[in-house]
This record gives C-alpha cells, structure tokens and sequence, in this order.
C-alpha cells in the first residue's frame, strides 16, 4: 500500500498542512420533517464523537424543534475533521445549538491542521435557526472553517459565528497560528453571499485599521427570509446599544450584522439581543432562549 502525503490547501503554509495518515474524523448528519402538523427529528447518524441530546419542545409541540449538539472532546486538536451536517424539509422548524464553546487548540509539534464543515440545506417552507455558542482559537491553532448554507424556495434561516481569537484575560494572545473560513450562502443554487476570510496574525491587515484592526473578537450574523427587511434594520438599530464595534447592512436580501471588538461577552449579547429582534420578523414568534445557554 502506498502512503497517503500530506496535502496543503490553499492558505496553509508546508509547515501546517492536513495529513490524512493523521486525521481523526467525526461527523453529524441531522434530518428534520414535518409530520402531523409537527417538526421531528427524523434521522441522526452519527461517527466518532459527535451526539445530539433528544429534541426538545420548550415552545410546544407544534412549534421548533430544538436540539442541542454535542462534541464530549470540547474541541479540535491537530488531524480532527469534524463536520455536521443538517436537513430541514419543508415546513419543518428547527433551532440548533450548542452547550459550550467550541475550542480550537493549537497545532501539534508536527503542525498537523484541522477541519471544521458546517453544511446546512433547508428546503422550501422550512426554518432553520443556527445558534452554537462561541468558537475560542487558541494560540497557534492553525485549520480551516468551511460553512454553506443551501436554501429552497422560500426556504428561511438565521444563523451566527462569534470566534474569539486567543486568551487576552490568560495573557495569551493569538500570536500565531492561521485559520481559513470561507462561507456560502444560496437560494436555489444562485451565490446570496459569498465569503473567504484568512485569519493570520503575522499579516498586515490583522493589525491594520483597514482589516481586523488588532480585534480579537469578531461575530457575523445573518438572516435571510425577512418579509420587511429594512424595518428590520432600523429596528435593530433602535433595539441595540450604540457603538462603532457593530453594524448592520442588507445584500442580496441577505442581513448581516458585523461586530469586531475585543469582548466575547460583548459580542455573544450583541447577537442573543439582535435574535430577540428578528425572531418575530422571520419565523412569528418571540425568541424562545435555549435552556442550555444558563447552565
């Protein structure tokens, strides 16, 4: 049998490659239906160390189907390759979310990455809400974040990434270390928003004010759906505290509310609080919080 060479994506140096000699892989393939006027968890496989807890109704039975991703490691270490998966059908509802932050680890002595994919379809008449709590880089943790959302129809979904990069209050910084996220979003095939963001603290723009800025906190939010998406806007803005670390635009029918900053804290409120405001816009109800979320 011949071995398997590493490979070296785009925008990970030969110091830092993926090696499938060394790839630890984990998958979640989730699938939600409407039946007898309710959403049910209809299908959930599973390898490695992946789970859902079973769904929950905090909001009634008719209502979404809430459910809670679980990976016991806590997080992705050198050669991991995690990747979820999950299936709205038509008129179905659903809210995912996680119990803790996610925690990207730096690469081993070998600078072996890891992968993360994220791919969500939901078909027309459904609903899908996103919420998983923050993602924490750790220093030097080098990897790639891969996120498509397919729509269908008049498919609708909400969804936010909060990623923290380093410890500040354990005087870690990240130094060093890079991480690729690219991001699609689609309605029957056509591109809506279209996004590729390498992360590397060595470049220019991580410091510069015409790029990241020296932040270490960032979130975007999206949500796409809207009926009235400009008075959604002004309603956020009306809801949510001043400030030059967020804002708000509309592309392509797309809404995205941007925050960099330096608190995580910060940033998690920003989007919890944004959600209370849109929920009742996209899906006509009022925000329903994840009971996980205060544990």
């Amino acid at each position: 049998m011949t071995a398997t060479p590493p490979v070296t994506p785009p925008g990970l140096d030969s110091g830092h490659r993926f090696d499938a000699r060394r790839r630890w892989a984990a998958s979640l393939a989730l699938g939600f239906a409407a039946r007898q006027g309710a959403t049910r968890m209809v299908r959930a496989r599973h390898q490695g160390p992946l789970r859902v807890q079973r769904p929950f109704y905090p909001e009634g039975r008719d209502e979404a189907c809430h459910v809670y991703l679980l990976h016991p490691p806590g997080g992705l270490v050198s050669g991991d390759a995690l990747t979820i998966q999950a299936e709205v059908g038509a008129g179905a509802r659903a809210l995912l979310t996680t119990p803790a932050a996610n925690k990207l680890y730096r690469a081993d002595s070998h600078g072996v990455a890891w992968r993360q994919y994220t791919e969500l379809e939901v078909a027309d008449g459904g609903v899908l809400e996103w919420l998983p709590q923050e993602t924490i880089a750790f220093d030097g943790s080098w990897g790639e974040q891969v996120t498509t959302v397919e729509l269908s129809g008049n498919a609708r979904c909400l969804g936010w990434e909060v990623l923290a990069l380093g410890r500040p209050a354990s005087r870690l910084p990240y130094v060093s270390g890079r991480i690729e996220q690219r991001f699609a979003l689609r309605r029957d095939g056509q591109p809506l928003w279209l996004e590729r963001q390498p992360l590397d603290p060595r470049h220019p723009r991580f410091r510069g004010r015409w790029g990241q800025g020296g932040a270490s906190v960032q979130a975007t939010l999206w949500a796409v759906g809207l009926d009235a998406a400009i008075e959604a806007i002004e309603a956020l803005r009306e809801a949510l505290p001043a400030s030059p670390r967020w804002a708000v635009t509309l592309r392509h029918g797309v809404l995205l509310l941007r925050y960099l900053g330096q608190e995580r804290n910060e940033a998690w409120a920003l989007c919890e609080a944004a959600w209370r405001v849109l929920r009742p816009r996209l899906v006509g109800r009022e925000a329903h919080p994840p009971r996980i979320w205060f544990t």
